[in-house]
């Protein structure tokens, strides 16, 4: 049976992947995220763990975040990694990738001059590479425009 891995930033990024929630609402799915005070709201749609806000400032954090991955990658053992962003996300792809995971990345709107760091390190292994604005799309291989989350 198809699981979901539903990994976004608490604030815009995991306020664009909810407004997908009809695409995997139907399926087994957990959340991962980097804010405590979204755990109640997420735990009645699904399983919600926290993970710490991160970024190449705070490279201690990203070993927590590897770690923390590979441990709940493993354990849930999710078919499907999907994400909006950011660095959190990024890790959750990368260690579901190497779990044989499909990764379905979606690039925040917030990003309209070009792709975020964490997607343009995402793009070489994801299996679906979407983002929201089509002037995009001519920038950067194998990336795709389906219009926008918000």
């Amino acid at each position: 049976m198809l699981k979901i891995c539903v990994v976004a930033s608490a604030g815009g990024h995991l306020s664009q992947i909810l407004r997908l929630a009809e695409s995997y609402r139907h399926r087994p799915h957990f959340f991962v995220t980097t804010g405590h005070m979204v755990t109640g709201e997420l735990g009645e749609r699904a399983k919600v763990y926290v993970v710490p806000e991160a970024n190449r400032q705070n490279p201690l954090r990203l070993l927590k975040i590897v770690y923390t991955a590979i441990r709940l990658m493993v354990s849930e053992q999710p078919n499907v990694v999907i994400s909006t962003g950011a660095a959190p996300g990024c890790l959750f792809c990368l260690i579901g990738k190497l779990l044989r995971a499909r990764v379905i990345w979606i690039d925040s709107l917030a990003n309209v001059e070009r792709m975020s760091l964490s997607g343009r390190i995402v793009s070489p292994f994801a299996d679906l590479l979407l983002v929201q604005w089509p002037h995009l799309v001519k920038r950067y291989r194998r990336v795709e425009f389906a219009g926008n989350v918000l």
